[in-house]
Order: structure tokens, then C-alpha cells, then sequence
């Protein structure tokens, strides 16, 4: 007689001895995918925006594309660069730079949150424990490839100064070049590892928070599935906003290099800075508006219709207002952003309607889709920030106006977000009566109803 083994059946809410530790091992693979991923589409399009910008003929050959590469994957995750100058004792030279090349940042928060969030599209009911240790690891292995990018974002350029350019400053013109020529200046960068690590992790915390928001398809866990019905549907008609501003803008941009002239000076923009160009046409186009200057012979790339702005308070010197009745002064087709505005909202307005149960009334839309546009401009609002300044002195002099240059972008929040709010409550409220005529999720119309046999 052979001997009968017995096989014990493990307890219900238990696993089996190796599946924990194969969850852990598919978990460890699919955050080390979304992190390589993430930091491949980012480096891919700064590459691609650099090299229309002209970066490949910086100083220093292949290295020094490298390291602005990797300085700009850090501004695009919210890092910080430090700017330096080095002129010796006979001249001095200041320069910072805040601002975040949302192309980028857009493209890696696309790419790591799809791929994060493609384990879990298999389960019915995500666990707490699950997301925990999928989410983990991925903000590790983030921050430790973050951290590696900050190690090559650090290089040092000779700054050359032409003889017309300090022509300019007087007849002192050719000693201060001659002075310069002798003190070797240079400016260069590199990154402040503390901060940056720590607006890094926001930075991934908040992509997978917004990931698990706007998806459709990914289970929530049990303890959150009750305000499935009240988040997702507005937070996915957001993201589609977002998008669709994006879209719009990428069409113009191609238009305009197409028929313009000026094709890779506009590809850079669209490349490393569209949707600066395109939330801010939406906060402008529901009534919100910006303030800075632009001086100086140097700038960023921007829309000549907002240099122009920048650029008309007093010579630059003061504060101009950016908003729709300064824009529309320098050119009449400003105007459309309002309409734009108008149709773009309603959309998203409806497509969160239609995607809601039924049994949801007009004035809880509204509430829903007031409270996360205006959440949204709180958020995509401040990103838009640009602050650009160099400066140089020699012999104490103070600051050369030829020498130096400064852009200053900086959005009034609180105003944009409350006509945020007023935009949302409105259209959510119009988008849901357009919606009524849409079958919706818990909708029962004549064609369902059971026929008698």
C-alpha cells in the first residue's frame, strides 16, 4: 500500500507561504519599472527640447549637455538649482532661477502614474497593504534615482562677453572688457541635494495620489470605495481639462512653426515649457491674471505677445499686469481664450456628469466640479512661476544694464482660484441639465426595463 500524503488547506484570509514574498517580488519589479520609466520619458523630452533650444553647442561638448539635462529632469520634479558666478576681485555676478519646464514634469507624471498603477488593474478590491507596498518602494527607488540625476546636475561655463555688448555701457566699454578678459569670469550651477530631495518626494507622492484619483479602472480599497462616486469622476474631468488645454496649445505651437518661421525656437517651447504657456492662458481666460517684467537683452522662451506685456510697464522697469485686456491689447485674438474657456469648462463639466450615478442632483455637480477646479488652479496655478534674474558689477559699480537681465512671472493664486470656484459651481451646474439627456450609471430607461414574457 502506498502512503496517502494529506494536503492541509490553509485558513480562510490567509496566504500561502511563498505568495507574499511573489507579491513583494512583482511589487519591487513594477515600482523599479515606473521609476526607470518615468525618468526616461523626462530625460527623452528635455533631450529633445534642448537640442532645439541649441544646448548641443554649449561649452564643453557632450558633458555639459549632460549636466543640463539632468538639472533640467531636476527643476521638472520641483528641484532646486543653485546658480553661481565667479568673476575674481574685479567684478561680481549674482543670478538665480526659479521656474519648472511643465512639459517635462507632465510627461514623467503621465508615464511614472500609468505604470504604477497597471498591477493593480487586475484586482477587483485593492488593499491597503498592496498599495503600501507597491507605493513604498516606488518613492524609494524615486528619491535614490533622483539623487543620482542631482550628482550630474552641477557644471561650471566661461562667460564671453562680445565687444558689442559693452559698447553699450560707454566709453568705459573696452576696460571693462579688457578687466573681465583678465579675471576669467564664469557662471554655473548646481543642485541643492536637501531641498530638492524634498520637494522630490512631494513631488512622487503627489503624482501617485493623483494616479490613483483620476483612474477609472484601478480598485480603491475597501475603506475609501465610498467616495469613489464623489472624487474620480471630477478629478478625471480635471485631468482631462489639464490635457485638453495642452492639446490646443500643441496644435497652435505646431502652426506657428510651421507658418512662422522660427520652427526650433518654438519646438524648445513646446518641448520644456507648453503647459506654463497653456494653464495660464486658462487662468487668464476665466479672468485670472499674472504680474511681472521683462528687462534686460537676455529672456526666456515665451510667446511674443506675453514678452510684450512683460516688457511695456515702464520700460520694463515696473510690474505689468498680465490678464486678458493687457494681452488682447497687443493682440486683438486674445479675446478667444474667454470663449475658449467657456466650451473647454462645459466639457469637462459634462464628462463628470455623465460619468456620475444618476441619482446625483444639478447642485452637488456644481459643488463637486466648483471644488476641484478651483483645487486644481491652487495647484497647477503656482507652477507657473518664473523668476530669471543675472546680474553683473565691475568695480563695484553695481549692476551693467546691458550686462544684466531679469523675468519676472508671478500669478495672483487667490484671485484665479476663487473665479475658479465661481467657473466650476456654474458650468457644474449646466453640465449636469446637459447631462439628463445622456443614460448614465444607475439610470433605468424604458429599453431596461424587464419585459413581460
Amino acid at each position: 500500500m502506498g502512503r496517502v500524503s494529506k494536503r492541509l488547506p490553509t485558513q480562510p484570509g490567509r496566504t500561502a507561504p511563498g505568495e507574499d514574498t511573489g507579491r513583494l517580488a512583482r511589487h519591487l519589479a513594477a515600482a523599479l519599472a515606473a521609476v526607470v520609466a518615468g525618468f526616461l520619458a523626462m530625460g527623452a523630452t528635455a533631450a529633445l527640447g534642448l537640442w532645439a533650444a541649441g544646448a548641443t553647442d554649449l561649452p564643453g561638448g557632450a558633458g555639459a549637455f549632460v549636466a543640463v539635462l539632468a538639472a533640467v529632469v531636476v527643476m521638472a520634479t520641483g528641484g532646486r538649482i543653485g546658480l553661481s558666478g565667479d568673476a575674481g576681485a574685479l567684478a561680481g555676478t549674482q543670478a538665480e532661477l526659479t521656474a519648472m519646464p511643465l512639459t517635462v514634469t507632465l510627461v514623467g507624471a503621465l508615464v511614472t502614474g500609468s505604470v504604477f498603477l497597471r498591477p493593480l488593474r487586475h484586482h477587483a478590491v485593492a488593499r491597503a497593504g498592496d498599495l503600501l507596498t507597491l507605493a513604498v518602494p516606488t518613492v524609494v527607488l524615486w528619491l535614490a534615482a533622483l539623487g543620482g540625476v542631482c550628482a550630474l546636475a552641477r557644471r561650471d561655463f566661461p562667460l564671453t562677453l562680445g565687444g558689442g555688448t559693452t559698447e553699450e555701457t560707454g566709453d568705459l566699454g573696452d576696460l571693462f572688457r579688457d578687466l573681465l578678459d583678465a579675471a576669467n569670469p564664469s557662471v554655473g550651477f548646481s543642485t541643492d541635494v536637501g531641498p530638492t530631495l524634498f520637494y522630490g518626494l512631494l513631488w512622487i507622492l503627489g503624482v501617485l495620489v493623483v494616479a490613483l484619483l483620476v483612474s477609472r479602472r484601478t480598485p480603491l480599497p475597501p475603506r475609501l470605495v465610498r467616495h469613489h462616486q464623489a472624487v474620480r469622476p471630477a478629478a478625471s474631468a480635471m485631468l482631462l481639462l489639464l490635457l485638453a488645454y495642452v492639446a490646443v496649445g500643441l496644435v497652435i505651437g505646431l502652426v506657428v512653426a510651421a507658418t512662422k518661421g522660427h520652427a526650433a525656437e518654438t519646438l524648445a517651447v513646446l518641448l520644456l515649457g507648453l503647459p506654463n504657456v497653456s494653464w495660464l492662458a486658462l487662468g487668464v481666460g476665466i479672468g485670472g491674471s499674472w504680474e511681472g517684467r521683462a528687462e534686460g537683452p537676455f529672456g526666456l522662451p515665451m510667446p511674443q505677445i506675453l514678452d510684450a506685456v512683460l516688457r511695456g510697464g515702464d520700460g520694463g522697469r515696473e510690474l505689468s499686469t498680465v490678464d486678458l485686456s493687457s494681452l488682447a491689447a497687443q493682440d486683438g485674438r486674445a479675446w478667444w481664450l474667454l470663449p475658449i474657456a467657456a466650451v473647454l469648462v462645459l466639457a469637462a463639466a459634462f464628462v463628470m456628469a455623465a460619468r456620475s450615478p444618476a441619482r446625483v442632483p444639478p447642485w452637488r455637480h456644481a459643488l463637486h466640479l466648483g471644488i476641484a477646479l478651483a483645487v486644481t488652479l491652487l495647484v497647477v496655478t503656482p507652477l507657473t512661476l518664473v523668476e530669471a534674474r543675472f546680474g553683473l558689477s565691475i568695480l563695484g559699480i553695481g549692476d551693467l544694464e546691458a550686462l544684466g537681465a531679469e523675468v519676472l512671472l508671478r500669478p495672483h493664486i487667490w484671485k484665479t482660484v476663487g473665479l475658479g470656484l465661481l467657473w466650476g459651481l456654474v458650468a457644474g451646474f449646466l453640465g449636469a441639465l446637459l447631462a439628463t439627456r445622456v443614460h448614465r450609471r444607475g439610470e433605468v430607461t424604458a429599453t431596461d426595463a424587464p419585459r413581460d414574457q
